[in-house]
């Protein structure tokens, strides 16, 4: 089946030329460096690459012109889960000089598979985010698509079907020479605890092109999904589907099982479920819930939009237990800094986060935590918990002279004024 191209596009078959133009490839390195990312196996660092780019960026030019290049194997890191001890996500990470590479094949196929990537697809795309899933998630709900089917892919970057994959990409694209190089990546091995590893399957997790092929090899599924009507929302590899009823939602998990089979993909069984929005799911950091407690004030004393029973959205406890952990390792006792200096390293980790759940129901979670973070910082100001700090460091002194972010603040609904007050 012609799962890219349905309606038969003409195909583009001159495309290696344009990868390895000049241009292109000093676009591809500025954007490389932006990213920053440590070495690859050759322990070239981005600086390094940097002071010998001409010759760098010539090199590249000529192997790829003469269909020379042989991209090396990736190394590998070892990341551990969020909330699982014990358990970890494999990384692949190329060196610079690939990474510009992918970057450069990267910039001529965007343009050429993002007009047919779906709706339903938010990962990876210039202008959509994944607030923008989340909305159309919550919007669905809201209509009346309150059984959830919440599925977990088995391992989807290690497991990819690189035949699958090729056949897809060159239903857009029948360079030859562009084909074989996207296969040389996938198939370059990966260099680990000494050992180098073949590659039979899987894209690394950490590649420059990676994102871009998972939108690639799942679109089939996206257009499969909303082809026969129902409500898909994907980001990457995470995805969920708002269903009427539960029989619905059964029909829909059925034939995302056989389509994704199809494309070489495996559905994780264990971690597969399907809910009612009353039960709750997770989806994107967030868990997403539809209240059933009655409410602790009468109606007409509540000046929210909150209403019983009401649809609402939470930090899932691993993100909580995740940013807790980042700022515990922060603010150890005997780290050698001083205040000023331990708040300029805390403030990136609780702006970031502070910033993707501002929008959720986090009012009280937020003062919470605030109040926790001041706590962590006078420990580490007079070496134990239990202290005098709100009388020589107070919180307005914290927030107004030493700058610490303040997460409520941050709270579209709360002015700043007000948040330091607090």
């Amino acid at each position: 089946m012609d799962w890219i191209n349905p309606t038969g596009a003409r195909k583009v078959h001159s495309l290696i030329d344009k990868v390895y133009k000049r241009k292109n490839l000093e676009i591809a390195w500025e954007r490389v460096k932006a990213n920053h990312g440590a070495g690859g196996i050759d322990g070239e660092s981005v600086e390094a690459f940097g002071e010998a780019l001409e010759e760098r960026l010539d090199r590249l030019h000529e192997e790829l012109r003469t269909d020379s290049y042989t991209p090396r194997p990736v190394r590998q890191q070892r990341i551990p889960k969020m909330g699982k001890p014990g358990e970890w996500r494999v990384l692949g990470i190329p060196t610079v000089y690939d990474r510009v590479c992918q970057q450069a094949l990267v910039n001529r196929l965007e343009p050429i598979f993002e007009p047919i990537f779906d709706d339903a697809n938010f990962g990876y795309r210039r202008g959509r985010s994944t607030k923008d899933a989340l909305r159309k998630v919550w919007k669905e709900i809201e209509a009346g698509g309150e059984w959830i089917v919440d599925a977990d892919l088995k391992d989807f970057f290690g497991s990819v079907s690189h035949e699958k994959l090729l056949m897809l990409v060159a239903q857009r694209v029948s360079d030859g020479r562009v084909l074989r190089l996207i296969e040389a990546m996938l198939k370059a091995g990966n260099y680990g605890e000494g050992r180098l590893f073949p590659t039979e399957r899987g894209t690394p997790q950490g590649g420059v092109a990676s994102p871009l092929l998972s939108n690639i090899l799942l679109t089939p599924f996206d257009r499969e999904m909303r082809r026969r009507g129902y409500q898909l929302t994907r980001y990457a590899d995470d995805w969920v589907i708002t269903c009427a009823s539960a029989a619905e939602a059964r029909s829909a998990l059925t034939v995302a099982t056989r389509v994704l089979s199809q494309l070489g993909v495996t559905i994780n069984p264990q971690k597969t479920r399907i809910v009612h929005v009353r039960q709750g799911f997770e989806f994107l950091g967030y868990k997403i819930k539809r209240g059933n407690r009655p409410m602790r004030l009468p109606p007409s004393k509540i000046k929210s939009s909150i209403q019983p029973g009401g649809l609402y959205a939470y930090p899932r406890e691993k993100s909580i237990s995740h940013f807790k952990d980042q700022i515990r390792g922060l603010t150890q006792r005997k780290a050698p800094v001083s205040t000023r200096e331990l708040i300029q390293q805390v403030n990136p980790v609780v702006r970031g986060w502070g910033h993707y759940y501002k929008r959720a129901h986090v009012r009280r979670l937020f003062n919470r935590l605030d109040r926790w973070l001041v706590r962590r910082i006078w420990s580490h100001r007079f070496g134990r918990w239990r202290c005098c700090g709100w009388q020589t460091l107070p919180r307005n002194k914290l927030y107004g002279e030493y700058g610490l972010v303040n997460l409520v603040g941050m709270i579209p609904s709360i002015t700043p004024r007000k948040a330091a007050s607090s």
